[in-house]
């Protein structure tokens, strides 16, 4: 799968969610237009606002997808200090959003994205795809794929510099599994090494998980609006 237009194509997050808002959303307003026209009755006013509510929503989130979620990974990278010589990992990396920003600051440095591709949780979730986005961005030569999943990482203990993680915990369905994905993270993190991570859910959990697991310098920033979920970016540096 190629990046369109020669940059890189990060694709739409859940799009059988997206679809689906979409077409309850033409559904129902379609049949409030209808409706309100052949009877004139004023309850089907309820389905055009109900139509128009899940339309704007899904329209939120391609918003999300294709800038918004750009704009906070952004923010997350450019609080983190960089020598151009780290050993990144992101977890999670889909189609390598944290991960090719972050190769972007490297200069002999390596990132490494992990995942398990699964495209329900983003269109098009294929190492190739990301490796396109690689090429397209001029960071392939300090690009790395894996696949791995955030509970069991194929990683030595202590041998990464920075670990990032975007719009990726929230899929662990269990508070139990979640918060072993967050000690994997803490486990492969080198001592002094910084852990970044964004996502639109749960993030108070993750801080308390992170500070339980020794963590320092826990920091949890003000909401960033992601169509009508906040997003919120945790850093840490492990002692």
């Amino acid at each position: 799968m190629r990046a369109k237009g020669g940059r890189p194509d990060y694709g739409l997050d859940a799009p059988g969610v997206m679809r689906r808002m979409a077409l309850a959303g033409l559904l129902g307003f379609g049949l409030g237009v209808v409706g309100r026209l052949v009877t004139g009755w004023w309850v089907f006013d309820w389905a055009l606002w109900f139509g128009a509510s899940w339309l704007l929503t899904a329209a939120g989130m391609v918003w999300s997808s294709r800038v918004g979620k750009l704009r906070v990974a952004g923010y997350l990278l450019d609080s983190l200090c960089w020598t151009g010589a780290e050993r990144v990992l992101d977890v999670g990396c889909g189609r390598g959003l944290l991960l090719i920003e972050a190769a972007r600051r490297l200069r002999t440095g390596l990132a490494v994205g992990a995942d398990i591709w699964r495209e329900g949780d983003q269109a098009g979730n294929r190492p190739r795809a990301t490796r396109a986005n690689a090429a397209a961005a001029g960071v392939a030569d300090r690009v790395c794929l894996v696949t791995g999943d955030a509970r069991a990482l194929p990683f030595a203990d202590g041998s990464i510099d920075i670990v990032l993680s975007g719009l990726t915990l929230h899929n662990i369905g269990r508070r139990q599994e979640r918060a072993q994905a967050l000690a994997e993270l803490v486990r492969v993190l080198r001592p002094g090494g910084y852990l970044g991570l964004f996502d639109i859910l749960r993030t108070g959990e993750y801080a308390r998980v992170l500070t339980d697991l020794g963590l320092k310098e826990v920091r949890r920033s003000r909401p960033y609006f992601l169509f009508w979920l906040p997003a919120h970016i945790i850093t840490a540096r492990k002692a």
